[in-house]
């Protein structure tokens, strides 16, 4: 055998393709050996996030109930209890952390913060806070995926990739796309290169499944589209020129929402003392948005079939979108926890039909659709996979039209993502 096909002498050396071949002919017990393990975390991310989900949807489901003034008591009261969650139990962080560790820490998720996590994800988002139980999930896999790989003595990119497929179990059983779920988990690590991490897309692929399917079993979940879209066909050469357009908007609207972002951001970065100060003025920031406009509270899942079907004014969805910005902003900056994905999408979807009002000549599906591709891939620069996502999300197929939106609104992106460590790899590399 010349030197160039011979296989690595250990598993943590990366294999080219035709060393992997030569593997799979001389011994495919290996191969499985690993397909197996990953389907074996893939199930397992799906276990606990279908136990979260179920448990979420108790606590909203009384929560709910609680509606107009008296947000104004619950809401701070909430915030008090998440940050004397953190406060005691200690801060897990957000989704900018788990890059961080993904990068620099060998992609080692630390689970000791799983329990702050938990709890003040529950509190958050069931209180009302608009953040989504991504953010969440993905920690808790993730991190997961870390113990399993420090079970089986893996290292270096071995290592990495056990917790990245993890992490895309985790954002899968959310979205209910495994194909999707697993290219953001890998996508969303970078401000540029869309995928570095490439030698994970097969493992996060094979836990991407094994989540799905044990997630629909349990909350029956994914099998149907999330939304009701209006049905859109692709059958003129013109909606290519819309969806260019829509991006435009979605990549505007990302400019102003990071803005009231880091406003936001700013603001509370000024507040001294413990952290139950800050989430508790934030709950009552988010109670006067959600008396104002009630569309605010939550994470979007089902308020955006309120939007689908709902007779509302071009104006009062371009305030209830600029209200939403403002929700997002103080929830995550009040250090509430969870993920704004889907109150991003939310956010879109009100843009998006504001403009379909106002032309009405427009197909409102792919006003909406672009417009919530364009804004998202713009924020969290993740241009294929919230591609992938939406067209199972909301069962427009059609992809051509809202990948347009999403590469516009990726190239018309601030140059610094509101995810600050998605640029710390590329700044490494120049440094060496």
């Amino acid at each position: 055998m010349s030197p160039r096909n011979r296989p690595p002498n250990n598993e943590t050396q990366r294999w080219t393709f035709p060393q992997l071949f030569g593997l799979v002919k001389r011994n495919p017990l290996m191969i499985s050996r690993w397909v197996f393990r990953w389907a074996i975390v893939g199930t397992v991310c799906g276990l606990f996030a279908g136990l979260y989900w179920n448990i979420l949807e108790l606590m909203i489901h009384v929560l709910h109930q609680v509606e107009g003034p008296r947000l104004l008591l619950l809401m701070p009261l909430a915030g008090l209890l998440v940050g004397t969650v953190i406060h005691f139990l200690g801060n897990p962080g957000e989704i900018a952390v788990i890059v961080d560790n993904i990068h620099f820490r060998g992609g080692r998720l630390d689970a000791t913060k799983n329990p702050s996590m938990i709890l003040a994800s529950l509190l958050s988002i069931s209180a009302g806070g608009s953040a989504g139980p991504e953010a969440p999930l993905v920690q808790v896999t993730g991190s997961f995926g870390t113990w399993v790989a420090d079970r089986l003595h893996l290292e270096g990119e071995d290592l990495r990739t056990m917790s990245l497929a993890a992490m895309a179990a985790g954002f899968t059983a959310l979205f209910g796309a495994p194909l999707g779920g697993a290219i953001f988990a890998l996508e969303i690590l970078h401000h540029q290169h869309v995928v570095e991490y490439y030698e994970a897309m097969l493992p996060a692929i094979v836990a991407s499944c094994a989540s799905y399917l044990v997630f629909a079993v349990i909350t029956k979940l994914g099998i149907a589209p999330t939304w009701h879209f209006p049905q859109y066909l692709l059958e003129n050469v013109d909606d290519y020129g819309w969806a260019i357009l829509f991006g435009v908007i979605g990549a505007i609207a990302a400019w102003v929402f990071m803005a009231i972002f880091r406003g936001c951001d700013r603001i509370f970065a000024r507040i001294g003392g413990p952290i139950y100060f800050r989430t508790t003025l934030a709950g009552l920031g988010l109670g006067i948005l959600a008396v104002s406009f009630p569309l605010t509270r939550y994470f979007g899942h089902e308020e955006l079939d309120t939007v689908l079907v709902g007779n509302f004014s071009a104006v009062f969805l371009f305030t209830l979108a600029l209200a939403k910005m403002a929700a997002i902003g103080v929830t995550v900056t009040g250090g509430w926890r969870g993920g704004f994905i889907i109150p991003l999408f939310f956010t879109g979807a009100c843009l998006g039909k504001a403009i379909a009002i106002l032309i009405p000549a427009l197909n409102p599906s792919l006003a909406m659709i672009c417009t919530m591709a364009a804004l998202n891939a713009a924020v969290t620069r993740t241009p294929i996979s919230t591609t992938l996502l939406l067209t199972k999300l909301a069962n427009i197929s059609p992809l051509t039209p809202i990948l347009f939106a999403s590469l516009i609104g990726f190239f018309l992106a601030p140059k610094a993502p509101l995810i600050a460590s998605q640029l710390k790899t590329q700044q490494e590399a120049i440094a060496e």
